[in-house]
């Protein structure tokens, strides 16, 4: 669910209520990245609920089977990962997403208190593909460290730089990051 900004000027009360959800930590706000590159840039947040159990709990999705053949398999899976990937960053990482009006898309980027953007694509299955689009914004971005999280364990390399990485071992990678942590 991501509110159009035209929805929530027809609506106040749209304003009011995801603010309030905000607010009550029941849903993240993703702020767009802001790059200076030639291309007309999405200015509208992603919302995404955190916690994924909430939204089974309220679909009446009761074991893994229901959640997997149910349409919202994919964004409940995205939404996990995010959390999960944005808890474990170092503590003044800034996340964010990249979007264009062409659709060209990377579901999250983490600016590290080093400087280094990590470009982190989203994928479900379990023999995720690079597709066209995360190249154009790698491309685009030029982000040190490339990775596509699966619902698989197997860490292995693919053209280009990118890596494709279970979410263990890259929540992992993050957290070694932060010298703040475990201390």
């Amino acid at each position: 669910w991501t509110p159009s900004p035209r929805q929530e000027d027809r609506c106040p009360r749209n304003r009011v209520n995801s603010n309030l959800l905000a607010d009550l930590f029941l849903v993240r706000r993703l702020p767009p990245f802001h790059a200076n590159v030639r291309k007309r840039l999405v200015k509208s947040p992603k919302v995404y609920v955190r916690d994924s159990g909430l939204v089974h709990a309220l679909l009446r999705l009761d074991d893994k089977d229901s959640v997997l053949g149910h349409p919202v398999a994919g964004a409940s899976w995205e939404g996990f990962v995010l959390e999960t990937l944005i808890r474990a960053a170092p503590a003044r990482a800034r996340a964010s997403f990249y979007g264009t009006a062409t659709g060209v898309e990377i579901d999250l980027l983490l600016e590290l208190p080093d400087n280094r953007l990590w470009a982190i694509e989203i994928k479900r299955g379990t023999a995720p593909r690079v597709e066209k689009g995360l190249r154009s914004a790698m491309d685009d971005l030029q982000p040190d460290r490339t990775f596509i999280v699966y619902s698989g364990d197997e860490r292995y390399p693919q053209a280009g730089g990118i890596e494709v990485i279970g979410l263990t071992a890259i929540a992992d990678a993050l957290a070694e990051l932060d010298p703040t942590q475990g201390a």
